[in-house]
């Protein structure tokens, strides 16, 4: 990371710890307790959009405003129980999705850019796999298969959106990188 944030950086960091918290609420319960939800979408916006480390200080920020107690987790959660409970394990993982979706300002390839971020994803999903088993006392492969695989179409394609979105969003706030110059697929 080059130097200390801006005021300019602050806004957008806590701008898109908020975009993250209200993505969070657009929520569909499951039977199973994860829900579907728009912040793979948000997160990975959030690293393509300001960079691998202001996009995962938004991440950390929306973290920290919910393990204190405000209520921005999907369905309006909040606090340690839920971050070290059945779906903690996504939440924190989506640090790893931020980074790895951030590295698009120092890429010139959206297929490279879009795999990091699915590489990112995998890792989050490996997180959230994690902990629903140890929560739920159940084995590693079946808290992927009930947690974590019926969600994974939706988040590469909440990815592949997210990308290109980003490309008008860091144009209207005027950060330039390899987002916004012509690309090799």
């Amino acid at each position: 990371m080059k130097g200390k944030f801006t005021v300019k950086d602050i806004v957008f960091i806590g701008v898109f710890a908020a975009v993250i918290a209200v993505m969070s609420q657009l929520s569909i319960p499951t039977p199973w307790g994860i829900p579907i939800t728009l912040q793979t979408f948000a997160v990975a916006l959030t690293g393509f959009a300001l960079g691998k480390w202001k996009g995962t200080m938004a991440t950390f920020v929306y973290i920290l405003i919910g393990l204190v107690g405000v209520p921005v987790y999907s369905n309006f959660g909040a606090g340690p129980a839920k971050l070290f409970g059945l779906t903690g394990g996504f939440i924190w993982g989506f640090l790893f999705l931020a980074f790895a979706s951030g590295w698009v300002e120092s890429l010139q390839m959206k297929w490279l850019s879009i795999f990091l971020s699915i590489a990112g994803l995998l890792i989050c999903h490996g997180c959230g796999a994690v902990q629903f088993a140890i929560v739920s006392n159940r084995t590693f492969w079946e808290a992927f298969l009930l947690a974590s695989a019926p969600y994974l179409v939706k988040d590469i394609i909440s990815i592949v959106i997210a990308y290109g979105l980003a490309i008008p969003i860091r144009k209207a706030m005027g950060m330039t990188g390899a987002a916004e110059k012509k690309t090799v697929d």
